[in-house]
């Protein structure tokens, strides 16, 4: 069985415009190296039509916020470096890499974790797994940096990575993190 910190992850979170579908306003992307979570990374980005009212109800972020910052395709390079892991790790997964996958030209994620659906594995009978209902229920802000707030990419990609590591401490293997064990192929029935 092989211990789970033996590969290197990236958490990552990106807030976007509201515009359907959305485009990146902010994104942060956190290391996990050896079961430790480092230091983040993050990028504001101008979008290309402007921030609507419901985005900024939820990230705080305006148009204005976002109007000086560079385009992604003028950063790609460094974000790129910044995502290269073997594993990517987000909470409700499906939405930070599709908005990666349109954003980022021929960007392919590497595997993926989903602590929304580790969390519903590993810790059954939550009441909700939305990520603040996590973060309050497992005391996962505490000692974070002042000014972070939750929906901010930084505060979100953080906490999800104390998550992350609460919930692959849970599951103690790579293969139990995974959920099974690796596909083995039958290799009679290739001929």
């Amino acid at each position: 069985m092989t211990d789970w910190t033996t590969l290197r992850y990236v958490v990552v979170d990106v807030e976007g415009n509201g515009h359907q579908p959305p485009e990146l306003v902010e994104l942060a992307v956190v290391p996990i190296v050896g079961g430790v979570v480092g230091e983040p990374a993050s990028w504001l980005v101008k979008p290309e039509h402007p921030i609507r009212y419901f985005a900024t109800s939820v990230h705080g972020l305006i148009t204005g916020d976002v109007a000086d910052c560079p385009p992604i395709t003028d950063i790609a390079a460094e974000v790129l470096a910044a995502l290269d892991a073997p594993a990517l790790v987000a909470h409700t997964a499906h939405v930070d890499v599709d908005v990666l996958r349109r954003e980022l030209d021929g960007w392919r994620p590497p595997e993926v974790f989903d602590t929304l659906k580790l969390a519903r594995r590993l810790v059954p009978e939550q009441p909700n797994y939305k990520l603040g209902t996590l973060v309050e229920r497992f005391k996962l802000a505490e000692g974070l940096p002042d000014g972070l707030k939750p929906h901010r990419a930084t505060y979100d990609a953080l906490v999800t990575a104390r998550l992350f590591v609460l919930l692959a401490s849970m599951a103690a293997t790579l293969e139990d993190l995974r959920g099974q064990p690796p596909e083995k192929v039958d290799e009679d029935a290739l001929f």
